[in-house]
């Protein structure tokens, strides 16, 4: 069932153009995510579907009778009354149901309603009536929803009658939503929902929408999140809008298909005119041809000739190097407390990082991430504990808060007055890698967008050249292609890296460690993102198993000195075995699968490239080219031995792991 469209939307800014016939739809279930570069237009068609903007041109319909919800980027909740208050306003019809019941249960209990069967009767019917209504109306179980989404969004019992007026930007966005969550519109509209989430509160909120039964239009950066989320993707690019069905990774996959076809397409028309031109060039004017060459003039001008299809749009381009390289030991945190002003946010955390590590500081909101950075920077004194830097070890520090940018100075001498031994032309040209061009370079610090500061940012990060990275959020105010070259620039890093990240898929990308920060200490893991959450997951099972154990073992008999024996010890002991031998199997199938999984991608480029070869060979230009021919067939030689190499590595893959494992 469709919720809503959008028609032809068009929308310009003055002369500058926004969107240009956009056509979109929600149905029932469907959960879109709407993608592009940022200022690509993606918060003004929001805007525009639920009336906040007028189109130029186009129209917004919407089916009759069905709701729609909308967050903001970055709005919050303002309210005078308290957390609990304000949730439960969204139910206010459902209370005002239950107290009509309680006010007829009061009557019914009366004396005189008793004895009296003219009143009794009817006043029972009309209560059964609205119990029937109210309980199929969620009536019973309402505060126990609000109590469900609050806890997802880490507000416990204690925080219900807190104000919200006290809360920070941040609480009030997650109560934001919370509150949109609790209304359940037929439509959710969500623009940046994963603002301000810590990786807890990220995948609870993942479930919560996978299960939600309307539809869901949302506008996110996170592709972890629309990886597991959505099942339609929108992309805004050069004003349009194309649809494509799957979650993000599939969109790319059909994009980078669909585009390869367009261009085999276009230069096999091209070809085509240019054989037809030359023919009519050669043959219009021969008596005996001209006929021929007439029509196929004519075949010409009636052609539909395809447009050159567009490439991707310009991106950032850039990468970080080092001076010098640091020790082996970088730094090394030994039982340190943090905090403000003696006020304690996380104490006892050690950890150790070596060159080459990228390591992701993770933890939920308020546990002191950014504090930890900021000590291990010299920002801010550790209460207690010490942290070792290694030899020749320098930082260079990235704020999310952009707060090392000078407001007042234009994006030029923002760069040159910290380096003036540069030339003009090479910070120019220095800021053109980060998509800053022309008149761009004279605007002040204080007119750029939170993703341009993010980008001037990373530009004087990069002239460092320091060999420790710290880097807090790096990824927020990023669209997702600025990401993409980001991540690309660190993993070619020779240097270590520390970061705070809630960006999941970010921190899959780079880190091959990650320290979870508790209020009491720190536990490391050796892995990305996805082996930090198996190995939590694994932990809660073996807490899980180890309590129902408890549970399960009889009580000792204290009238006997001698205990009696236990049928049940040896029993437990083959299941913890098989437990731990399941375990450890587990473990040996996931590191066997990464390994294949690599050498199968490694094949699969290996006879991509082998089959553009052989239709090389089919070309007129390459097969009657004796060196040409030969050059392709030394290509083709080399890379099916490669293959070949590959298989063998593959099948021994294969036998190793069946020995392993039996």
């Amino acid at each position: 069932m469709i919720i809503l469209q959008a028609h032809q939307i068009s929308k310009s800014y003055g002369t500058t153009p926004i969107l240009h016939n956009i056509n979109l739809e929600v149905r029932t279930g469907e959960r879109i995510g709407l993608v592009g570069v940022n200022g690509a237009g993606k918060s003004t068609l929001l805007k525009i579907i639920v009336g906040d903007l007028s189109p130029d041109e186009g129209e917004i319909m919407k089916g009759r009778d069905y709701t729609v919800g909308y967050l903001a980027q970055n709005s919050g909740l303002n309210s005078q009354a308290s957390i609990w208050d304000e949730m439960i306003k969204v139910f206010a019809p459902l209370i005002k149901q239950e107290r009509k019941l309680r006010d007829i249960e009061a009557r019914l209990a009366q004396q005189e309603v008793l004895q009296d069967e003219d009143t009794y009767e009817p006043l029972l019917a009309e209560y059964s009536r609205l119990s029937d209504t109210f309980k199929d109306q969620g009536g019973y179980q309402y505060e126990a929803q609000v109590r469900t989404v609050l806890h997802g969004f880490r507000f416990g019992d204690k925080d219900y009658n807190t104000p919200i007026s006290s809360l920070s930007g941040g609480q009030k966005t997650r109560l934001a939503l919370a509150k949109l969550l609790l209304q359940s519109p037929d439509l959710l509209i969500l623009d940046e929902p994963t603002n301000y989430l810590d990786l807890e509160t990220l995948a609870w909120l993942e479930q919560y929408l996978l299960h939600y039964p309307g539809g869901i239009l949302i506008v996110s950066h996170d592709r972890y999140f629309l990886d597991a989320l959505v099942n339609v993707v929108y992309e805004i690019e050069r004003h349009k809008a194309t649809k494509y069905i799957g979650n993000y990774t599939e969109f790319l996959e059909q994009k980078a298909a669909i585009y390869e076809q367009q261009v085999k397409q276009f230069r096999k028309q091209q070809k085509e005119i240019a054989r037809m031109e030359d023919f009519v060039q050669r043959n219009i004017a021969r008596a005996s041809t001209t006929k021929r060459a007439q029509s196929r003039r004519k075949a010409l001008e009636k052609m539909d000739r395809m447009e050159q299809p567009d490439g991707d749009l310009k991106r950032a381009s850039f990468s970080f190097d080092i001076d010098r390289q640091s020790g082996n030991d970088v730094l090394n945190v030994k039982d340190v407390t943090i905090g403000y002003e003696g006020v304690s946010l996380s104490q006892g955390i050690s950890f150790h990082a070596y060159r080459g590590d990228a390591i992701a500081i993770v933890g939920p909101n308020g546990v002191g991430k950014t504090t930890l950075l900021k000590t291990m920077i010299d920002s801010l004194p550790p209460i207690a504990g010490h942290i070792l830097k290694g030899t020749n070890v320098s930082i260079a520090y990235y704020d999310q808060e952009q707060r090392r940018l000078n407001p007042k100075k234009t994006l030029l001498h923002e760069i040159w007055d910290d380096y003036p031994h540069m030339l003009e032309k090479d910070v120019r040209s220095l800021l053109g890698q980060f998509l800053f061009s022309g008149e761009d370079v004279d605007k002040l610090v204080q007119d750029l967008s939170g993703g341009e500061k993010a980008r001037l940012s990373l530009a004087k990060l990069m002239l460092q050249k320091a060999n420790v990275l710290v880097l807090d959020e790096p990824t927020n105010h990023l669209d997702i292609y600025s990401k993409e070259v980001l991540e690309q620039s660190l993993i070619h890093y020779p240097g270590t890296i520390l970061f705070v990240s809630h960006d999941r898929y970010f921190i899959n990308r780079i880190a091959n460690k990650v320290v979870e920060l508790h209020t009491q200490g720190a536990t490391t893991y050796l892995g990305d993102y996805d082996y930090y959450v198996y190995k939590k997951e694994e932990q809660e099972q073996i807490e899980a198993l180890d309590e129902q154990k408890q549970k399960n073992k009889p009580q000792e008999d204290t009238t006997s000195s001698a205990k009696p024996e236990n049928p049940t010890d040896e029993n437990e002991a083959s299941d913890k075995a098989k437990y731990e031998l399941n375990k450890q199997r587990q473990r040996i199938e996931r590191q066997f699968e990464r390994k294949r999984s690599a050498l199968e991608e490694k094949m699969t480029k290996v006879e991509e490239r082998i089959n553009e070869l052989e239709q090389e060979m089919c070309l007129p230009e390459v097969y009657e080219d004796y060196e040409a021919a030969q050059k392709v067939q030394n290509e083709l030689d080399a890379l099916n031995e490669e293959l070949n190499t590959y298989f063998e590595e593959w099948s021994e893959l294969e036998e190793e792991r069946d020995a392993t494992l039996s």
